[in-house]
């Protein structure tokens, strides 16, 4: 079963991560051949505070 963990900073919209999500499946099953119904996605939100880019936050940087 393959899994894809995905870390993504915060403020994306449900429509943006199931668009992830549809995509990802569709890259692995297309890569692997895997069943669409044995692939997991999981898209963990990381607080803009908590993403460091450059030696600064995200938040510090505006992203």
């Amino acid at each position: 079963m393959p899994f894809a963990q995905i870390y993504m900073i915060e403020g994306r919209s449900e429509e943006q991560k199931r668009a992830v999500i549809e995509k990802v499946s569709q890259a692995l099953v297309d890569a692997v051949g895997a069943p669409k119904e044995a692939i997991r996605v999981w898209i963990q939100e990381v607080p803009k505070t908590n993403w460091g880019i450059a030696g600064q936050t995200a938040k510090d940087l505006g992203r």
